[in-house]
């Protein structure tokens, strides 16, 4: 859970890595909500619960994922690609599922230490 209340307290940050547990288990606790709300529009007649939470939640998702494509060692303008019907989803699909990059253009690799302070 931690790390989908993480991804919402950095809604706005663009920079940086995202690892494959944060970034998939956003998604999956995500779905999970987005299915409960669906059944309450349902039950509701409505569609307002979902579109709020879809509008709250719309830049948080964004930036998650900009920051796992980081942390895969590509341009977060890859997010683009999406717009491509199908085969677009398929191939972000791909690259966001893909290991994470020792290349440190978007900061330090997940789970490395920091360096320790000269004496």
């Amino acid at each position: 859970m931690h790390h989908y209340t993480d991804a919402l307290k950095k809604y706005a940050v663009f920079g940086g890595r995202a690892t494959r547990p944060e970034f998939w288990m956003f998604w999956l606790i995500d779905t999970g909500l987005v299915i409960a709300l669906v059944v309450l529009d349902d039950a509701l007649g409505t569609s307002i619960p979902e579109t709020v939470y879809a509008l709250a939640t719309f830049l948080p998702s964004l930036a998650v994922t900009v920051r796992r494509l980081h942390d895969t060692g590509r341009s977060g303008w890859m997010v683009l690609i999406a717009v491509l019907p199908l085969i677009g989803y398929l191939w972000l699909l791909v690259l966001l599922a893909s290991k994470s990059s020792t290349d440190e253009s978007y900061g330090p690799y997940p789970g490395t230490a920091e360096p320790l302070p000269a004496h």
